[in-house]
């Protein structure tokens, strides 16, 4: 898989993919990460990519021809399967999005800045958009480090125990069940005595109760779907 990123300040996307799992899985060759700087883009001698919105109003806006001239170059390479917005005012990243993109070859990522993007470019360019919750950041770069992280943990081969990310969270609608490991007995408090029975079975049985538990107490929304 391949995965462009477009950002107007690209130094914050260094240390999240260049740290364990992520980097790993660029150095074995299951995914090309490639952060593309908008300033590269820019307009006149100062590299100009942003301008005050028409209507006036507090803040800058992205402007359309520094992005619109770098999708345009990255679509003259290769074709994407999708083309991301990351911004708060989106439908809400999940679980299910996470597995669809993960099954693409390429991806390529817009991320905001300031009061965002102008609206043509989303209109014209995107084929998704993607919250990760209802609230606001300084940019879209961090959002894009969560998506990214998410998407590549389940291509196969970055996870040594691959059946673990088909255990997670939200892969079946539920959260995942306590997990205990050694000791058995810390200070009084005991590991649940059917983890110890080798019964697997009953373990199981005994996770998707809990897990059930966990999501109707937790996020009963979740059942609803």
């Amino acid at each position: 898989m391949r995965i462009d990123i477009i950002s107007a300040s690209p130094q914050l996307l260094d240390s999240p993919f260049n740290h364990s799992i992520i980097k790993r899985a660029q150095k074995k060759g299951l995914v090309d990460i490639v952060i593309h700087d908008l300033r590269d883009y820019g307009l006149g001698n100062y590299k100009q990519i942003d301008d005050s919105p028409f209507g006036g109003g507090a803040g800058m806006v992205l402007m359309i021809e520094p992005i619109a001239n770098c999708i345009d170059q990255l679509k003259s390479e290769r074709d994407y399967d999708e083309i991301i917005y990351v911004t708060p005012d989106a439908p809400t990243l999940n679980q299910k999005t996470v597995n669809t993109l993960s099954l693409e070859k390429n991806l390529l990522i817009l991320t905001g800045h300031y009061k965002g993007v102008d609206q043509r470019i989303r209109d014209i360019y995107m084929t998704k958009e993607i919250s990760i919750g209802d609230y606001v950041l300084t940019g879209g770069e961090l959002p894009a480090a969560i998506l990214v992280d998410a998407i590549v943990r389940l291509i196969p081969g970055v996870i040594g125990d691959e059946q673990s990310a088909l255990t997670d969270s939200f892969q079946d609608n539920l959260l995942s069940p306590p997990v205990y490991t050694r000791p058995a007995d810390y200070k009084g408090s005991k590991v649940p005595e059917v983890l110890l029975s080798g019964n697997f079975k009953k373990i199981d049985e005994w996770r998707e109760e809990k897990a059930l538990e966990k999501t109707k107490s937790t996020r009963p929304d979740l059942l609803d779907e």
